[in-house]
């Protein structure tokens, strides 16, 4: 038990460092590895609890840059298929969850890593399937950024505009996800213990990540992520298939 603690509180420091310096990346490589320790009925949840608590910081941030007319079929339509991907985190074997993680994180890492694009002719309708894969992942594995971001590359905004978009999306969606999963029964005295357990290696990770965002070259540092995330995606498939 206090090996896992140990273990959980360095992951929870590592992937928050992560997402401070690149502004993503915390779920998608959290989650593989918090789940060679611990069963992803457990770690995802709390995955959703530390979400919210990063989210809240980013959207206070950036909350001038927020324009939600940009995303609102993104919304609703993750908002419709999230249950869904609730109820296969709660039926799915977990072994066949580390290798739905797994093929996910690196089928996503490397299209990141690629720098896919693709324009769409309708960009509307293009919001509705993106939101509902979008959607699924995050009610099953906590990890719902990936296709959001993909497609938020394509338009032609700001930064400061994506940035406020991306957190205010996952802001919301993770609003709705919290009282599915308490239905579901996934929020249990486990999660909670763990999520108190882990907390402080999830703020010093938030603090140094954020110390360290303009002393290290953005683009680079990206590059490198990606490429352990892709390494961490092979990782949770092999996990599953033992």
């Amino acid at each position: 038990m206090d090996q896992i603690i140990f273990i959980g509180l360095f992951i929870f420091l590592f992937s928050a460092a992560l997402q401070g310096l690149t502004g993503f990346g915390f779920s998608i490589l959290a989650v593989p590895l918090i789940t060679l320790f611990i069963s992803p009925k457990t770690a995802v949840p709390i995955l959703l609890i530390y979400s919210m608590i990063i989210n809240i910081v980013v959207l206070y941030s950036a909350r001038k840059a927020i324009d939600l007319k940009k995303i609102w079929i993104l919304l609703a339509a993750g908002i419709i298929t999230m249950p869904l991907g609730a109820h296969l985190l709660v039926i799915m074997n977990e072994d066949l969850l580390k290798i739905f993680i797994g093929s996910m994180i690196l089928i996503f890492g490397i299209l990141l890593l690629i720098g896919f694009r693709k324009q769409f002719a309708n960009e509307k309708i293009a919001m509705l399937p993106v939101g509902m894969l979008s959607g699924l992942l995050g009610g099953s594995i906590s990890i719902s950024g990936p296709p959001i971001i993909l497609f938020l590359s394509n338009q032609d905004v700001s930064k400061h505009t994506f940035r406020g978009n991306l957190a205010a999306y996952f802001f919301i969606l993770n609003l709705f996800t919290i009282p599915v999963y308490y239905l579901n029964g996934l929020l249990t005295k486990e999660v909670w213990n763990y999520s108190l357990t882990f907390l402080p290696g999830l703020l010093v990770g938030v603090i140094v990540g954020n110390l360290l965002s303009h002393k290290i070259k953005e683009d680079h540092f990206k590059r490198l992520t990606l490429i352990l995330l892709i390494i961490m995606g092979l990782l949770s498939i092999v996990s599953g298939l033992k």
